[in-house]
């Protein structure tokens, strides 16, 4: 697992984190999945072309 897998599985798991919790932190966790799933897209994309 290299370094962008790595923070892909953090941010992910920090919003769910942040969403099973009673308190959250308004937009930011909905900004981590964002990025998250943006460092994906890249990783899949670079993969495949």
């Amino acid at each position: 697992m290299d370094a962008v897998e790595l923070l892909i599985v953090i941010l992910i798991l920090l919003w769910i984190t942040g969403n099973l919790s009673a308190y959250t932190f308004g937009g930011l966790l909905h900004v981590l999945l964002l990025i998250a799933v943006i460092l994906l897209v890249i990783r899949l994309l670079r993969t495949v072309a």
